[in-house]
């Protein structure tokens, strides 16, 4: 299964220690060279500009596509190229957390979830404990109904 990732779910998964969570759950994960860069960014946290020095032997970076789909002009760089890299690659998965940028995959035909379902998925197979992970994300500025946050609990 080829995930594609874009730069708020890893950066969040980073931030409370779960990002291996993902080669646990997919066979391959992908992300184009501008998720590198907003991951890189100057007002990104510390630990996510760490992480990406040296990024994991699991993670795929691959150019940023070429064909960018015109419906996603309105979108930031990273999420553009994310898009576009998962129609390329015919992606499994799109793990996109905005909202707007979630409404355009999916009217594209690409499958999406959040950092949000990872976790869920993750519960579910009992590789995370809900409540811990819940505790992480509140420290964050991670922003989510309380609504989620109990289905994550849930799961």
């Amino acid at each position: 299964m080829i995930a594609i990732a874009d730069t708020s779910p890893l950066r969040y998964l980073i931030m409370i220690g779960e990002v291996e969570l993902l080669p646990k759950l997919f066979e391959r994960i992908v992300i184009p060279e501008a998720i590198v860069s907003e991951l890189q960014a100057e007002g990104a946290p510390l630990q996510v500009r760490q992480w990406t020095e040296q990024t994991p032997h699991w993670l795929e970076i691959a150019p940023n596509p070429s064909n960018i789909p015109e419906v996603t002009q309105t979108l930031h760089s990273g999420e553009q190229a994310a898009i576009a890299l998962a129609l390329d690659c015919h992606a499994n998965l799109l793990i996109i957390d905005e909202k707007a940028a979630r409404q355009i995959a999916q009217r594209l035909g690409i499958q999406i979830t959040g950092v949000i379902g990872i976790l869920k998925i993750a519960a579910k197979r009992q590789l995370i404990e809900p409540s811990e992970v819940v505790q992480k994300l509140r420290q964050t500025n991670f922003r989510m109904s309380n609504q989620l946050f109990r289905q994550l609990l849930d799961s």
